[in-house]
């Protein structure tokens, strides 16, 4: 924006705005009145029947439409969609076909003035049709619904050639801030080249997160930082840019943005910290998706890196989303960081009468006939200790799949165990009392 353009002050806008209001208002009546003369009144009467035929046409072909749509069971998901796309807007559909026949007709028998009206109402229709598909191509509802009743009333306002009368009264709801004028048209602008702008910022996004997560080549926590470094860069940049093709003077905003940026840099230090958390975790690579982790009473693997939180599925199902400075300054038990290897200890006894070197044996082969415990890395077993009834052992065993838990694999080691010394005469011993009833004394017994 040019700062040498002087800018209209508050009361000359109202006053523009207030005198294209009343222009708006004239033509609306002189259109008014225009609608009483005959051929004008039989355009709207033309009008009205052709959708009165649509409606009709519409219920008798639409059950057919769709009793044909359900014999289609072998057609692909996209066909499909369209098809319900049609069916939905078939109406619609039928009115625009049957205005613009009628339009040439009449072109052909009758003055083109005389279907002046029925041009502007085909026009009119074709363009929301038109509006109406083009928005099914985006997904989330509330952006959809925005899109779809601006471009309806931009192309409305464009056919009845309504551009200027309307930019002059949303320019008029505004306010001067030093060499930048914001009013609501400025407001629409942005809104729009930024909603554009992010559209098409958020495809780019997406098809690049696709590559970046199918590349093999790229660690697991290098593809999560690619793809919030793209996304933060390709949406502030959208931001950006749209805000300047706008007009809005960024300059002129420094002072009130910096306030704010004080305001919410005092109220979001948990945010900001838990962002510059998430970024450190990235590239010190300390954790990413799918290792093993305990953090307190929590033990699972990581399912996703979030930009605030990380979120961790425990072996019941349950998903807990732990924010990142947590994964900072606490203490960190990860079970897969450098390898998938896990060493795991059971302590167990054994009477003092069971030969020691066969225990061990025994122990050894019991655990190497469990699932999930690793042959290459071969179990050993120690003796401990001796303790007051039993000769105490450490088995030590190897897995390389944490995920699939780890204490059912103890169990099932501690079964194997049991099944092997059952096996072997080999005792677990265990605290016993017993209860001796010495004779009363005679002298008590007086």
């Amino acid at each position: 924006m040019d700062p040498e353009i002087e800018q209209p002050t508050d009361a000359e806008a109202v006053e523009a705005a207030l005198g294209e209001i009343n222009s708006l208002w004239e033509q609306g009546l002189s259109f008014a009145e225009s609608l009483l003369r005959p051929w004008n009144a039989y355009q709207v009467g033309i009008a009205l029947a052709v959708l009165v035929a649509a409606y009709i046409l519409r219920r008798v072909f639409g059950p057919r439409v769709r009793a044909w749509m359900a014999a289609r069971e072998g057609w692909p998901t996209w066909r499909m969609r369209i098809l319900v796309i049609i069916h939905t807007r078939l109406q619609m559909i039928i009115f625009v076909a049957l205005i613009w026949i009628v339009v040439l007709v009449m072109r052909e028998v009758t003055w083109p003035s005389r279907t002046f009206l029925l041009t502007i109402i085909a026009e009119l229709a074709t363009a929301w049709l038109f509006v109406a598909f083009a928005t099914r191509l985006i997904r989330s509802t509330l952006l959809r619904a925005v899109v779809r009743y601006g471009a309806w009333i931009f192309v409305t306002l464009a056919i009845l050639n309504l551009q200027d009368e309307a930019a002059a009264i949303l320019d008029s709801v505004g306010f001067n801030l030093g060499e930048t004028r914001l009013s609501l048209l400025t407001l629409l602008q942005a809104i729009l080249v930024v909603a554009t702008l992010v559209i098409i910022a958020r495809f780019l996004t997406g098809t690049a997160t696709t590559r970046i997560e199918k590349n093999d080549e790229i660690s697991p926590s290098m593809r999560v930082l690619a793809v919030k470094f793209m996304q933060v860069a390709f949406y502030g940049v959208a931001i950006y840019v749209g805000l300047r093709l706008s007009g809005i003077d960024l300059t002129g905003l420094a002072v009130l943005s910096g306030a704010i940026g004080v305001g919410l840099g005092f109220g979001l230090q948990k945010v900001v910290s838990n962002l510059v958390s998430g970024v450190i975790i990235l590239l010190d690579k300390s954790i990413k998706p799918g290792d093993v982790i305990s953090l307190g009473e929590t033990f699972g693997w990581i399912n996703s890196l979030g930009a605030r939180y990380v979120s961790v599925v425990t072996r019941d199902g349950k998903e807990y989303l732990i924010p990142n400075e947590d994964l900072i300054t606490s203490q960190v038990v990860n079970w897969s960081h450098s390898n998938e290897f896990v060493r795991l200890d059971i302590h167990f006894g054994t009477a003092y009468g069971d030969d020691p070197h066969k225990v061990r044996k025994l122990a050894i082969e019991a655990a190497q006939g469990v699932d999930r415990v690793l042959s290459h890395r071969p179990p050993v077993c120690h003796i401990v200790g001796f303790g007051d009834s039993s000769v105490d052992y450490i088995l030590r065993f190897w897995i390389q799949d944490p995920t699939g838990g780890l204490t059912n694999i103890r169990g099932n080691v501690f079964l194997a165990l049991w099944d092997t010394f059952k096996d072997n005469g080999i005792n677990i011993p265990f605290p016993q009392r017993e209860v001796k009833v010495l004779n009363e004394r005679p002298e008590l017994a007086d």
